[in-house]
């Protein structure tokens, strides 16, 4: 009898391996998936599913962190859901969230607290119901009033190695993905849907988190669409410090990018990079409020459209605002320093802005190949300056608006920067430069004139 040879081709090696992978994954005990729909989710969008999805979570907890399926083809109604350490949440089906406050435990929706190696993944959807927390709209400031109570889509507390992948969420009430002291966090190709005109309804927070990096992400909301925090807790979480934000679409009504307002811990080695604001109240944004320092802080390759809104709405068109305003009387301001702006362009109706105070002037700033073109577009009142919140100063700052307004300051480099004027050139359009109380400040490169040449100067140092 003949001997068999052995069957070698790419195909059949690529056969054994995928047995032996197989066999390996059946011998270690392969994850074990705990579906909603077997522990009594209905899936109807009548039925409140919480329950029933909270007993899949909490089964997959018990067995050592497994994936809890949230099948597609199906609508669950739900209020307060807390994920645990070692799930994959696998969100494929539509979440819609209840409007009743009695189905819910706290202020969030999807929650966690002190989550290890937690993953939210899929290609399902949360639906937030914004209106229907809403009691009315007010036309003259074109916005919708909200009720007293209205929940946040996530609150993630804690968390080390979180990942949140591929998921939609929208039509928020409040904030969307607000992560509060978490470490080691990978958000990656979010679509966030929120309504352009609910106030509160930010699209990505990180608050008091470390070692994050948001990407790919397509986001439009009402208000900021990625805002670094560090809000006032009892617990110390710590700074917010090394987050990478980059390639995300942006469109809102307040600011693209920004850190703060809430800056009561420090801030600190933060890039964003390759993003593109496609409509915004404020391009780039650092708001220092409180005692927090904000520091080593890079924007770079980003493009932006920056404009007026209605006055209720946050930021009057700056297409870039670094700011650092008291928020009370009382208030101990930290510092605001080592800012870099790299290769960034874009159309704004208001100005690039500077803004320290006499409690804290700004320090070490690094303007490099910025271009912006200042235009008017829309109809509602310019000449204004953007200085909110704060008890102190005047909270809309009447002021001409020049290319770049840089005040209280010291170390400001301008290097191949250039500032143009559209068609609409209104009065309080003023000089390309203008600089009060500013020390060592350096201009190479420079490009542009006064939006009226025949009035004013290009450059105006006081």
């Amino acid at each position: 009898m003949k001997p068999v040879k052995a069957n070698n081709t790419p195909f059949a090696l690529a056969a054994k391996l995928l047995l032996i992978s197989l066999m390996s994954l059946q011998a270690a005990g392969a994850p074990k998936t705990f579906n909603v729909l077997q522990f009594g989710a209905i899936g109807d969008g009548i039925t409140v599913d919480t329950p029933a999805i909270q007993r899949a979570i909490d089964a997959a907890s018990r067995a050592g962190g497994a994936q809890v399926l949230v099948p597609r083809g199906h609508r669950y109604l739900i209020g307060t859901l807390e994920l645990h350490a070692g799930i994959d949440f696998q969100l494929d089906g539509e979440l819609v969230i209840s409007t009743n406050p009695a189905d819910y435990r706290g202020d969030g929706v999807i929650t966690a607290l002190n989550a290890e190696n937690l993953r939210i993944t899929g290609r399902g959807s949360i639906t937030g119901r914004s209106l229907e927390f809403m009691t009315g709209y007010e036309k003259t400031n074109e916005w919708w009033l909200f009720r007293e109570w209205r929940p946040k889509l996530f609150i993630l507390t804690g968390c080390t190695n979180l990942q949140i992948r591929d998921i939609t969420f929208g039509d928020a009430p409040f904030w969307g993905l607000h992560m509060l002291g978490c470490k080691n966090v990978l958000v990656d190709h979010l679509i966030i849907r929120n309504r352009l005109d609910v106030p509160n309804c930010d699209g990505i927070d990180p608050d008091h988190c470390q070692d994050v990096e948001i990407r790919n992400c397509d986001i439009t909301c009402g208000d900021d669409a990625i805002v670094v925090k560090t809000t006032r807790q009892t617990n110390d979480f710590g700074p917010s410090a090394n987050i990478h934000v980059h390639d995300c679409a942006l469109r809102t009504q307040d600011s693209g990018l920004k850190i703060g307002t809430e800056t009561t811990s420090d801030i600190h080695d933060i890039l964003f990079e390759r993003c593109k604001i496609l409509t915004g109240s404020r391009g780039l944004t650092i708001q220092l409020r409180d005692e927090g320092n904000v520091c080593r802080v890079t924007f770079r390759d980003i493009k932006f459209i920056s404009r007026y809104y209605s006055n209720p709405w946050w930021g009057r068109g700056e297409a870039i605002s670094f700011t650092a305003i008291p928020r009370t009387n009382t208030t101990v301001l930290g510092c605001l320093s080592n800012v870099v702006v790299q290769h960034v362009t874009g159309r704004a109706e208001n100005s690039i802005r500077v803004q320290g105070t006499r409690e804290s002037r700004i320090q070490n700033v690094r303007f490099e190949k910025v271009s912006v073109t200042f235009d008017r577009w829309t109809k509602y009142a310019g000449g204004q300056f953007d200085n909110r919140p704060t008890r102190v100063y005047e909270p809309l700052e009447k002021h001409g608006n020049p290319g770049f307004s840089l005040r209280n300051a010291d170390n400001v480099t301008l290097s191949n920067c250039s500032v143009r004027w559209g068609g609409s050139r209104p009065d309080y359009f003023t000089f390309a430069l203008e600089a009060e109380s500013v020390t060592n400040l350096s201009l190479t490169g420079f490009q542009g004139k006064a939006a009226h040449p025949d009035r004013d100067a290009a450059i105006v140092i006081h």
